[in-house]
């Protein structure tokens, strides 16, 4: 987990709560008042990188009317967030990866990314393929070469290699991750019996770790709130040093776009959604012992 992006996180995360609080409460009111665009007050309530310093934090303060209190709590996180940069800058830089490969992905995956590197659960649900977290390099590999044939092999490899940074958090005994997949996912070729064997047999080797959880759907479950809804990403976090909870974001992605929900009524229908789907999954001894199943088909 990057220290910089949690700590981003908290700080927007109470910044937000500041404003909210205040008699003016409105964020273009904000971003008027210390002489910046909207986008600049979302993308610092969002926790994510900008060129705001410390001149446009005491305004903001002043302009939502801070306590004393709430001054120096806010100072103590802005603090944290300028220490865990500086920090960051020394290391592996692993909170920040997405930013190598701006130019391989989607606007809003770079949002997603970053919250992906700062949650402790992530509930993934996809009706047709694998997610990227559970992904091998040959099964990545052709779902990209099957969606862009045109993609060139130097943007191919670094696509499968940004992947296989993501998974690295598969490593962290402190991170929770549920994929709810439907039985398709596995009878969906990607690449060949081969590649799909393999995938399986990983598959089956990662399930059994302590911090992941896989569950299929099978064929034969009844209705349920999946069959109606495209691949989402469920993400909780931790509290910040700021005692505030963050809030439970979901990022789903659709054939035009993707989206994320952060409002509490929209989260709640996923909410919803999960525990509908986990009601008809398979458990995960029974998912493995269908995945090594369907493992064995591809080698027939």
């Amino acid at each position: 987990m990057s220290g910089s992006t949690v700590s981003r996180l908290d700080f927007g995360n109470y910044m937000r709560e500041l404003r909210t609080r205040a008699p003016r409460s409105a964020v273009l009111a904000a971003a008027n008042h210390i002489g910046v665009s909207r986008p600049v007050i979302d993308r610092l309530e969002d926790g994510a990188t900008n060129r705001l310093g410390n001149l446009h934090i005491n305004a903001l303060l002043e302009f939502y009317n801070a306590d004393a209190e709430a001054r120096e709590k806010a100072w103590m996180l802005w603090e944290e967030v300028r220490a865990e940069e500086k920090r960051a800058k020394g290391g592996d830089g692993q909170g920040n990866i997405w930013k190598a490969y701006k130019d391989q992905i989607a606007p809003n995956t770079g949002k997603f990314l970053r919250l992906e590197g700062a949650a402790t659960r992530v509930i993934s649900h996809n009706p047709v393929i694998l997610p990227a977290m559970i992904q091998t390099s040959d099964y990545r590999r052709a779902l990209d070469r099957g969606a862009n044939p045109n993609l060139s092999l130097v943007d191919l490899e670094r696509r499968i290699e940004l992947t296989a940074k993501r998974q690295v958090r598969l490593n962290d005994s402190t991170f929770h991750y549920e994929a709810l997949l439907c039985e398709a996912v596995f009878r969906n070729r990607a690449g060949g019996p081969t590649v799909m064997r393999a995938q399986l047999e990983w598959l089956a080797e990662v399930g059994e770790r302590d911090n992941v959880e896989i569950r299929i759907v099978p064929h034969s479950a009844d209705a349920h709130p999946g069959l109606a809804m495209q691949s989402f990403d469920w993400l909780e976090f931790s509290a910040g040093a700021s005692g505030l909870a963050l809030p439970t974001v979901v990022y789903a992605e659709g054939a035009i776009g993707s989206v994320f929900h952060e409002h509490d009524e929209e989260v709640n229908r996923y909410r919803q959604a999960i525990e509908g789907i986990r009601a008809v999954a398979l458990g995960k001894q029974d998912t493995r012992n269908l995945v090594l199943e369907i493992a064995k088909e591809y080698a027939a």
